[in-house]
């Protein structure tokens, strides 16, 4: 069973009946669900993942302190705490990660603020330009199972995409960063007999060229190490990674070099047909610069358009 799978089912067969019979009064007032960290959140979980910060669990989130009291907060962290230690056969253990709970009871307010730096999930401009993008995937991942008061649904709702001026003005950054990296400094390096700086500028292309696909998408990139896993996932661009994990294959960058330099012109000559299909661009041909510079043109608020065009990235 799927670490959300198990988590739901603990819910309703534990969390449910205990919240039902203990805290009737509460129940308007609560939401239950897991999202955040951790791959169970994306649905990536294996038997891998079972060896940290894996057990049956999910967060109970409270709103401010008019709806729901620090004595009621209290007492349903004693009663979750209560619930029972082990099940589907998996032990409930104490996890405390680094970045704090990730399960038990919360408040929506501080969830949020911890996350991303807002209690509402109101975002200003410069949080929607320098956010990363995996703490904006991690505040919309996993599933609400219960709002009735509906706080945390809005919440999430509102994080769902970037604004339009935002996606563009981070396409363009990446985009002029895939051309420096893989269409420019790729082949300079190699010239330089500098083949492992050649290598690192292609993990650069890649890097940009990861979160390039998943805003054409309108989907934020989940953490570095499950990106190439999500990308699997999307409606456009899937395709893509073939030619970027030849592109971080190991071995001598030299002798491969003609191959590479075509898998950086695949990649480029799909991004751009879809930033056509998009309207985004109108020019042709995979020079990614000029794409760059025609995606921030085409940003309709002239303060974040005039911004510097790697100001998002």
């Amino acid at each position: 069973m799927k670490g959300l799978e198990l988590s739901r089912a603990f819910y309703e067969q534990c969390g449910r009946p205990m919240l039902e019979e203990r805290f009737p009064e509460l129940l308007p007032r609560l939401a239950v669900g897991l999202f955040g960290s951790g791959s169970e959140c994306f649905g990536y979980d294996d038997a891998v993942s079972r060896d940290h910060d894996f057990e049956p669990g999910f967060c109970i989130f409270l709103p401010e302190e008019d709806a729901v009291d620090r004595r009621s907060e209290f007492l349903l962290e004693r009663a979750y705490a209560g619930l029972p230690k082990e099940f589907c056969g998996v032990r409930r253990e104490r996890v405390l990660p680094v970045g704090g709970a990730r399960h038990g009871v919360l408040r929506t307010a501080e969830f949020f603020t911890a996350m991303l730096g807002s209690p509402g999930g109101v975002l200003s401009t410069e949080q929607w330009l320098t956010l990363p993008e995996y703490a904006l995937a991690e505040a919309t991942n996993g599933e609400v199972f219960y709002d009735p008061w509906g706080e945390v649904t809005a919440i999430r709702a509102a994080l769902g995409r970037y604004p339009e001026d935002i996606r563009r003005k981070r396409l363009a950054g990446r985009l002029l960063l895939m051309e420096q990296s893989g269409q420019y400094n790729y082949p300079r390096c190699l010239a330089h007999g500098e083949a492992a700086a050649a290598q690192l500028a292609l993990a650069e292309f890649v890097k940009n060229a990861l979160s390039v696909i998943f805003l054409l998408n309108g989907r934020y990139q989940p953490y570095y190490k499950w990106s190439f896993r999500a990308l699997r996932e999307l409606p456009e661009l899937a395709e893509a990674e073939r030619p970027l994990a030849l592109l971080l294959a190991g071995g001598d960058p030299a002798r491969s070099a003609g191959e590479k330099a075509e898998a950086v012109e695949e990649v480029a000559r799909s991004v751009v047909r879809v930033l056509t299909e998009q309207r985004l661009t109108e020019g042709t041909g995979s020079d990614l610069e000029r794409h760059a510079y025609a995606v921030n043109d085409r940003i309709r608020d002239g303060t974040i358009r005039n911004l510097h065009i790697l100001a998002a990235v």
